[in-house]
């Protein structure tokens, strides 16, 4: 393996507060390293060092000589100007205009782009993620960060991301918090916590097999808090002994006393668990049907939402809206929210319905706000269920330290500002929860201790998330938006359901193997496309072009084996279940 980037003792502190410390990983080529951490654990922060945007307190930083280094960060923003002028000018090879308008295009090309669209400042956030995908390929970095790369994709833009990732970006170091992209596209786990001796863990493999592993570390680690516990006993009995007694021991017993006791309380602050307590208030009314629609159908200007949308809610109902950014989604969530009002259709809500909704465009919090003001803007004391819980105790319950409730918010990570919003959203007593992407930045224990408390929510829950782990494990009902129907399609569809036995394929699984033909067929096309320029006399003269065609064609026939052996693999377990 070849070893591309290395770093040793790294630290990074703000103000008081103590990010990490003494952090030391090494990258090779074909690594897909997925960071993962708590919120506040200082990840963007550590890939900004790692990227050179940012400069550590301490530490060595060792890249390879002439590494070329690409960076796409959380949110990708661009001035008003043409997509490909934007790619342009950050090409940083000293090549004709031409040679770089043809890397423009073969990018944007790549990235899915029509041409429809000429301001990079009126992308939507989703193709802005794409184009800054372009922004940092374009120069064939070596290595490549990506800060929370599925941030603003929907869940088919997410599956898109993954085969992208896999296909064009052979070594990168990407840090997400969605459970299913990781285990898809990385080969390497990175988590950076205090709960480990050196303030991160590294695993290779799947993020699966990351699971495994950390639980059988800390499960010995528990062990060894338990053996070091026995033995600490012991030696401040000992060392409690009189004054007399103590005149007499020996200074090498002490000292090694002394070594147990620091190590016994360092064991143990590493295994104090913790985790956002997340427990939503509901009102838990008994009437089971909580709100219905009839006919719902809803248009933006000539563009028709959806249309004769019929939907209940009662209590233990958790509905799954799916369908592409701009389907729709959260159009229909405000109408159940009742702050806008259908075209078409009625809703029937019960007596005294009491509906919360999360909207991912959360109310923006002054930055120069402090958490004790963020968390209890009334005082020093929030009412919780009936009951008066000071703002000391709610700040633990989202694993905030009372001694940062002073701090401005400007200081916190997106996770944590996220969890105030949680915070807030708790306060509310509900019989129906709209959330409305509400997985925005937590960490992987947030998202599975917000998981369980869904899942134990007496009321009803309509989710919009591209966390399909969330979904699966959460919704028991699902609503697509944005799929046309095709009479002849449909006809077509319905025949091949005749010939075959319902299966359980998940909703992802069954929207892969819909379209696993046609991505067949268009690679098969392309492959024989790179077949003819082969017969190129201009291509057998040049070794380089010539080398690089039989390299993608070489990519996509795999590529087509493989998507066959998916094929089957779907269609067998179609057929078994």
């Amino acid at each position: 393996m070849s070893l591309l980037f290395s770093c040793q003792f790294v630290a990074k502190s703000y103000a008081t507060r103590i990010l990490f410390k003494d952090l030391s990983i090494s990258i090779f080529a074909n690594d897909r390293i997925g960071l993962i951490g708590p919120n506040g654990a200082g990840k963007t922060t550590f890939l900004k060092i790692l990227a050179g945007l940012e400069k550590a307190d301490e530490g060595i930083l060792s890249p390879r000589k002439g590494l070329k280094i690409g960076y796409v960060p959380q949110a990708c923003e661009f001035p008003p100007l043409p997509l490909e002028k934007i790619l342009i000018d950050v090409i940083q090879d000293d090549i004709p205009i031409y040679e770089k308008e043809r890397l423009a295009q073969m990018w944007l090309s790549k990235l899915g782009f029509t041409g429809n669209v000429s301001n990079a400042a009126e992308l939507s956030g989703g193709w802005k993620k794409r184009l800054g995908f372009a922004a940092a390929l374009i120069n064939n970095p070596d290595l490549i960060f990506y800060d929370e790369p599925t941030n603003h994709l929907d869940v088919e833009g997410i599956v898109w991301l993954e085969k992208f990732l896999l296909r064009e970006s052979p070594t990168y170091l990407l840090v997400s918090h969605d459970r299913y992209f990781l285990q898809n596209v990385t080969n390497r786990i990175i988590e950076i916590d205090p709960a480990y001796p050196k303030g991160l863990f590294a695993i290779d493999g799947t993020y699966a097999n990351f699971l495994q592993k950390k639980e059988e570390f800390l499960s010995g680690q528990l062990q060894q808090e338990r053996s070091l516990a026995t033995k600490a006993r012991r030696e401040t009995e000992w060392l409690r002994q009189g004054v007399k007694a103590r005149t007499t021991k020996s200074q090498s017993r002490i000292d090694a006393a002394e070594v147990i006791l620091q190590e016994h309380s360092a064991v143990r602050a590493r295994n104090r668990s913790k985790r956002a307590e997340i427990d939503f208030a509901a009102t838990e009314r008994e009437t089971r049907k909580l709100l219905s629609g009839k006919n719902l159908s809803k248009t933006i200007g000539s563009r028709m939402l959806f249309n004769k949308l019929d939907l209940l809610l009662s209590p233990g109902t958790r509905i799954g809206l799916l369908g592409p950014n701009g389907s729709g989604k959260t159009t229909l969530l405000r109408i159940l929210a009742g702050e806008i009002e259908p075209d078409q259709g009625t809703i029937k809500r019960a007596e005294g319905l009491k509906t919360v909704y999360f909207d991912q465009m959360r109310a923006q919090l002054p930055l120069d706000l402090s958490l004790r003001d963020a968390l209890s803007p009334k005082g020093d004391y929030v009412t919780f269920r009936g009951q008066e819980v000071h703002v000391n105790g709610w700040c633990k319950r989202f694993l905030f330290s009372p001694d940062l409730l002073e701090l401005p918010i400007r200081t916190l990570s997106g996770g944590e500002r996220a969890r105030i919003s949680v915070a807030h959203l708790m306060l509310q007593p509900a019989d129906v929860l709209l959330l409305d992407e509400p997985t925005n930045d937590l960490d992987i224990p947030t998202l599975e201790t917000l998981e369980e408390s869904l899942l134990d929510f007496p009321g009803a829950v309509v989710l919009i998330t591209h966390d399909r782990c969330m979904l699966d494990r959460i919704c028991n009902g699902y609503i697509t938006l944005g799929e046309e129907e095709k009479p002849v399609e449909k006809e077509k569809k319905e025949e091949k359901r005749e010939e075959k036995p319902k299966g359980k394929l998940s909703y992802m699984e069954k929207k892969e193997f819909e379209g696993i033909e046609g991505r067949i067929s268009k690679l098969e096309e392309e492959v024989r496309e790179l077949n003819q320029l082969l017969e190129s006399a201009e291509i057998a003269q040049d070794p380089k072009k010539l080398n690089e065609i039989c390299q993608a064609i070489g990519l996509a026939e795999n590529q087509i084996e493989q998507l066959y052996l998916r094929f089957e693999e779907l269609d067998r377990k179609l057929r078994c279940e």
